[in-house]
């Protein structure tokens, strides 16, 4: 089939406005990319919130402005020196904040090595859910590059061997455990040998998190002392050294902080220790704290990315690395506006959104 000259794509024309459809060109691989037709593509709580101030001052450098980081779909055309991947292999990718590279669209350009092929028993719909998430996970604990300053806890990946043994039996705990994020942070707790594995969660959400490997859920609806007195009696005296925070609020934030045992690792969402309370950037008692930009494109996240997609496909073939439950919106490309409302308002819970591109009339 041959390559169409224009695609449906989601665009911002200027700041504090909503999406619109419109078209534009497709745009073509460079050397060591490929091209990818784009069949779904999932939103995160950052695709409303870079529309308004202050993420979209941070992060928006021009106008138009394409969203989208999660996406899945078959690569159609390969550019020059690609030889990791062929035409027609379905894959899974994140997204770049850049026009050509971004996923609110139905074709866009990759780089090779950020690909991950999808195995016969995951949907492209629940593929679209991992990128983003997975990789805020892996850049905040596992990134060794010195570039990375604070930006990781430099924790030892998980598929290594040493990753695999060095944390078993060492309690984790992780605030907002239904989230995207929470879901991927509890299964890489899991892969890690951690136990027990305590989260946060509202209730209705607890056999889904037990199904991903916690072996705990506490009402994330109780107070933080409540919470901590809770935790307490899950731990048994053991001291907590891990906590992974999935949401950047400042509430969630203080009950990980406050958990943590001291000398202990608090791995957060936040890109920025500004984007925090200073009593949290600043937790005493030796205990640390981490930040991400959680995108494998950066190059001081580039062969940790690499690393992490490799990992990607075997993963989901051994059932190892479950996606998230996917609820699909209507209308494509034209439905993510109503999407993105449902979860500026919260009204979103244990579920990613996905939309479906080439569905855009």
């Amino acid at each position: 089939m041959a390559i169409p000259t224009t695609q449906k794509t989601l665009l911002l024309r200027e700041e504090s406005t909503p999406y619109v459809v419109v078209e534009t060109p497709v745009p073509r691989p460079g050397p060591k990319e490929v091209l990818v037709q784009i069949f779904a593509c999932a939103l995160n709580p950052v695709d409303h919130a870079i529309a308004h101030p202050p993420l979209s001052r941070m992060f928006i450098k021009s106008y138009p402005f394409v969203p989208g980081n999660d996406g899945a779909g078959v690569i159609v055309e390969l550019g020059a020196g690609v030889t990791n991947a062929k035409k027609g292999d379905k894959v899974v990718f994140q997204g770049d904040w850049i026009a050509t590279e971004a996923t609110c669209q139905q074709y866009a350009v990759v780089p090779a090595e950020l690909t991950a092929i999808i195995p016969d028993n995951i949907t492209f719909e629940q593929a679209a859910t991992i990128p983003l998430a997975l990789a805020t996970n892996v850049m905040s604990l596992y990134n060794q590059s010195p570039a990375a300053e604070n930006a990781s806890l430099r924790l030892k990946p998980v598929w290594e061997a040493e990753g695999a043994t060095a944390y078993a039996g060492t309690p984790a705990f992780i605030v907002a455990g239904a989230t995207s994020v929470g879901q991927f942070s509890i299964q890489l707790a899991r892969l890690a040998g951690h136990n027990p594995i305590i989260a946060t969660a509202s209730l209705h959400n607890a056999p889904l998190l037990k199904s991903l490997g916690a072996t705990h859920v506490i009402d994330r609806s109780l107070s933080k002392e409540a919470s901590l007195a809770e935790l307490a009696v899950v731990l048994g005296g053991k001291p907590l050294e891990y906590v992974f925070v999935a949401l950047l609020d400042a509430e969630a934030l203080r009950l990980g902080r406050d958990a943590l045992a001291p000398g202990g690792a608090l791995a957060t969402v936040s890109p920025t220790p500004q984007r925090i309370p200073e009593d949290i950037a600043n937790p005493g008692e030796g205990k640390r704290i981490s930040y991400v930009f959680g995108s494998p494109r950066p190059p001081h996240n580039r062969d940790i990315g690499v690393a992490l997609y490799k990992q990607i496909t075997g993963w989901l073939e051994k059932g190892l690395l479950k996606p998230n439950p996917v609820e699909v919106l209507p209308n494509g490309l034209a439905g993510i506006n109503e999407g993105l409302a449902r979860l500026r308002e919260n009204k979103v819970s244990g579920t990613k959104l996905v939309a479906r591109p080439q569905e855009t009339l």
